[in-house]
């Protein structure tokens, strides 16, 4: 059944099904178990599977993290909260030097079936300030070894983070900040979301708009925008980072031949410049134009609510940046 919920609603519903179906997924992370976690992602949890698979932990990212691999390694099958994925950069060598590299390292021998999730980029409201709000998807997607996925909507979120947890591989789980609680269509039955499928989210045919997070939730209010002024986009969900599936996005510009990525990264060096570099060496031919961004702005995240806003890319720039792009 079709139900609505908000994006921590939905992960919330897949932890309590996969920890009822597994009694090898147990969680980890600072205030997830009594305190109901931060972002009450795992509200409920602590009360109804107990301590040993809620597991409060100290204010200490690189020790719970290579708890969780260690965990991970020995059979069960961890899920890691950041309060914010920010945070998990102080346990990066966990991250990049042991979550992503003993299966490979092992030769195939051991596994690290564990995800690491949390959110990232700006909150729903504003104040979330430069050490809390930053997008570091790039940072994580660099790093072969693991699989990175970021979904855009409540159904996603549940779907993904459930073929998550059964993943034999190693999965950072971006949550959208912006969304986190925003309502939207859950089904409340057993289903996943594959990890490595982009999707398209909205038919069109005069250009497309490719977002993952939270910048599809712009690129399709861009799109019922310019829908108003005669253009009709299609937008592309990449929601998978690593690995990425160009398929969809590459199939989209072959009918639309013009494109625009949004990104709430900072557009140096960012997911979108892989996209965008892949666009053009694989579907150079069916453009008309270069594929163009629509990014945050080289700015670490400012307090000020005004700032802020100014800080992060927008409807109003995507509609001018596709506009631009189609010549009009």
């Amino acid at each position: 059944m079709i139900v609505k919920k908000s994006t921590h609603e939905a992960l919330n519903m897949a932890l309590r099904e996969e920890m009822t179906r597994d009694e090898r997924v147990v969680i980890l992370g600072e205030e997830v178990g009594q305190y109901n976690g931060v972002h009450y992602v795992t509200r409920g949890l602590y009360a109804e599977f107990g301590k040993d698979r809620v597991m409060d932990t100290p204010i200490s990212e690189e020790s719970f993290v290579g708890i969780g691999v260690g965990m991970a390694i020995m059979g069960q099958r961890p899920v890691v909260e950041m309060m914010r994925m920010d945070f998990a950069l102080r346990a990066m060598d966990q991250v990049y030097n042991h979550m992503a590299k003993i299966r490979y390292m092992s030769g195939g021998r051991l596994a690290v079936p564990m995800v690491l999730r949390g959110p990232e980029g700006p909150g729903p409201n504003p104040g979330l300030t430069a050490q809390h709000g930053q997008q570091l998807t790039a940072v994580f997607a660099h790093c072969p070894g693991l699989r990175v996925v970021s979904p855009s909507n409540q159904y996603d979120a549940k779907g993904m983070l459930k073929a998550a947890i059964r993943s034999d591989d190693p999965v950072v789980f971006l949550e959208p900040g912006p969304l986190n609680n925003k309502q939207g269509e859950v089904d409340d039955g057993e289903y996943l979301v594959p990890l490595d499928q982009a999707d398209t989210k909205r038919e069109g045919s005069d250009i497309t708009l490719i977002g993952y997070g939270a910048s599809v939730a712009l690129c399709l209010q861009a799109a019922h925008e310019l829908e108003r002024d005669g253009v009709s986009a299609e937008v592309v969900d990449m929601r998978c980072l690593r690995p990425l599936d160009m398929a969809p996005a590459l199939a989209s510009v072959h009918k639309t031949n013009h494109a625009v990525v949004v990104d709430y990264a900072w557009q140096s060096y960012g997911p979108g410049a892989e996209i965008v570099a892949r666009l053009m060496a694989e579907g150079f031919w069916d453009l008309e134009k270069p594929v163009t961004r629509v990014a945050g702005k080289e700015t670490p995240l400012p307090y000020a609510a005004n700032l802020e806003e100014l800080s992060k890319p927008s409807v109003e720039e995507i509609v001018a940046e596709a506009k631009r792009s189609l010549g009009n």
